[in-house]
């Protein structure tokens, strides 16, 4: 359920805050991701850290590469509304070196096959700036759809970017499978 033939997913625990903070402290990785950019101290990421992993509306899971066996980024669902079922899913690949190999959408799949198919789930959004191509083609490649956009919210590059909201619900994953 939490592995294929590519990476395994790991449940988030207290002691990665040193292995996040180097991918949350990386702009590279960040900037793309992050609508916030700033410079985290080891106690800010230990932090947030902990309180994603002690939520019991959230669930947190390390990506590893299976070929390496290393640690490669950090797929979540987060703000699980279990009256609604619904949920927020966010992504990072953190190992810039792990980009464009597949791991992200081997990621999306096992975490909305486990939204979908265990915790029952009705519907999984995620925000992505307009800017990230890729992100956006990975995510329509795994079934979501863009619902809507929230129109120059966020500066970045030196001009005004949307934030796009995609979604999926579990008929149309079914669907798919």
């Amino acid at each position: 359920m939490f592995e294929n033939s590519i990476i395994k997913l790991r449940k988030l625990s207290a002691n990665d805050y040193i292995t996040y903070h180097n991918w949350r402290n990386d702009l590279d990785v960040m900037q793309s991701t992050s609508p916030n950019l700033d410079i985290y101290t080891l106690e800010d990421t230990q932090g947030l850290i902990e309180m994603i992993s002690s939520q019991t509306d959230a669930k947190g899971y390390i990506i590893v590469d299976k070929s390496t066996n290393e640690d490669v980024g950090i797929v979540s669902l987060i703000n699980i509304d279990y009256k609604n079922r619904s949920a927020e899913c966010i992504i990072d690949i953190g190992s810039k070196n792990s980009w464009g190999k597949g791991i992200g959408t081997s990621a999306m799949n096992l975490i909305l096959n486990y939204a979908f198919n265990e915790l029952n789930l009705h519907r999984i959004y995620l925000q992505v700036f307009s800017f990230n191509e890729n992100a956006i083609k990975l995510y329509e490649k795994t079934g979501f759809i863009i619902e809507g956009r929230a129109r120059e919210s966020l500066y970045r590059f030196g001009k005004y970017h949307d934030i796009v909201t995609m979604g999926i619900l579990q008929t149309e994953y079914k669907a798919k499978e």
